[in-house]
């Protein structure tokens, strides 16, 4: 209620309102992919003005496994956000193009492969070259939809192509998982209304 309560203050109740509700959504998709497999988690924690988290034990978790875990809630919020497009669609109301556009937009960041971010998370369980492999589809996503956002991607990618911590095995099955969802997210992108974060 209070991160509605902020959103609310900044866009308006119904943007405050559809905001919380589409990072709910995303945190929401942590917690079930951890439940489905049997493992302990809390239910998503509100920080207004910073998002959400889930809280999990991942001791002993495979880093596919914890890859996995952080990939879905961006694919969560992109359902979230393409349900919001339709929407818009369907009925023409701008408020359901900026959310489903804002939606879109936080996931990207959130896939930005610099920890604590999902996207760092997930980095973690790709080879260098996988990792290679990232930064050129984030490049060839950002010119092709002009979206500086994923600019910011290839920048994290970039920068996790030179430390040390990739993993003995490449994940082709992460590898793959990643592009998609970052691709679905920049597409619905590329049917809405305006660039960046919250425009319509």
């Amino acid at each position: 209620m209070v991160s509605a309560a902020l959103y609310w203050k900044l866009w308006g109740w119904k943007f405050g309102v559809g905001f919380v509700v589409l990072i709910l959504v995303h945190e929401m998709g942590h917690y079930v992919d951890i439940k489905r497999r049997g493992l302990p988690a809390e239910m998503p924690v509100f920080l207004p003005g910073l998002g959400a988290y889930v809280r999990w034990q991942a001791l002993g978790v495979s880093l596919e496994t914890r890859a996995a875990v952080s990939l879905a809630g961006p694919l969560a919020g992109w359902i979230g956000s393409a349900v919001c497009a339709l929407i818009w669609w369907r009925t023409g109301n701008e408020i359901w193009a900026a959310l489903a556009r804002s939606g879109a937009w936080l996931n990207v960041l959130n896939l930005v492969p610099i920890s604590p971010l999902d996207g760092g998370n997930a980095t973690n369980a790709l080879s260098k070259v996988e990792r290679a492999i990232l930064l050129a589809v984030a490049i060839g996503l950002g010119w092709g939809l002009g979206e500086w956002i994923y600019y910011g991607v290839a920048a994290g990618a970039t920068w996790r192509l030179f430390t040390k911590d990739d993993p003995e095995h490449a994940s082709p099955a992460t590898t793959v998982y990643f592009l998609v969802v970052l691709t679905l997210l920049g597409l619905t992108m590329s049917l809405l209304p305006g660039h960046g974060f919250g425009t319509r």
